[in-house]
């Protein structure tokens, strides 16, 4: 039998460069063009769903960085598209998990933080330290809370790296162990009680599809918050 953590080993596929993540990133990119490249004028019922989503997005943007927030939101969208696209094909058997690394998510809201910290100090340049000293604070308390807020904001990439491959990688975890579980009792000829973990699995299938797509929107969420809070120096 396996390890239950087998599942998340990376390995080389063509090169040392090229792996299994590196394979499903590809095919998450592939399959993201083609289902998401209707642009039919009568709408079939999955245009609509996705034609949904984008006014939402168009929303949520619009609500938290203001009409000259519209240029970010190819940038928000494509984050929720790709992430819920990769947690969601992880799901499915031999497609490996990328979102379930941390190496991965940390290095993608990292990523995601620095960008917005240039972005603000390219335009409020020495300005944009006044976010690190809250508006109103006690001067005396300024040192501290400087050093408090600086911690927050990178810890900020932190948080939002390790909430999304925790959520994933316990959800994979979970499935591991009672799929095992279930075999286990299959093989010792156990064929009615094998049906509990089987029917858990279900649930538990229909339970981290909500959890993948939910996960995606939270981390595009924080994402266009964070670009907020930057560029507007809330």
């Amino acid at each position: 039998m396996a390890s239950y953590f087998d599942q998340f080993n990376i390995i080389g596929l063509l090169s040392y460069y090229f792996t299994n993540t590196s394979l499903a990133m590809m095919f998450t990119i592939l399959v993201c063009w083609f289902l998401f490249k209707s642009d039919s004028i009568i709408p079939s019922r999955w245009q609509s769903v996705i034609e949904i989503v984008y006014e939402h997005f168009v929303e949520m943007v619009r609500d938290s960085l203001g009409p000259n927030g519209y240029k970010f939101f190819p940038f928000i969208l494509s984050i929720f598209l790709f992430i819920a696209s990769l947690n969601v094909l992880g799901l499915f058997p031999y497609i490996f998990s990328s979102t379930a690394h941390i190496i991965f998510t940390f290095g993608f809201s990292f990523t995601i933080i620095i960008a917005i910290t240039v972005m603000g100090l390219l335009k409020f340049k020495l300005d944009f330290f006044s976010l690190f000293m809250p508006t109103g604070a006690p001067l005396a308390l300024g040192p501290l809370l400087v050093i408090v807020e600086t911690i927050s904001h990178i810890f900020k990439a932190i948080s939002l790296g390790v909430r999304l491959a925790a959520n994933i990688s316990a959800g994979h975890l979970l499935f591991a162990i009672l799929a095992s579980f279930g075999f286990q009792m299959i093989m010792n000829s156990y064929y009615v009680l094998s049906l509990f973990p089987i029917l858990i699995m279900v649930f538990i299938t229909i339970l981290e599809i909500a959890v993948s797509l939910i996960q995606a929107y939270v981390f595009s969420l924080l994402t266009t918050i964070y670009l907020g809070d930057a560029l507007a120096l809330h």
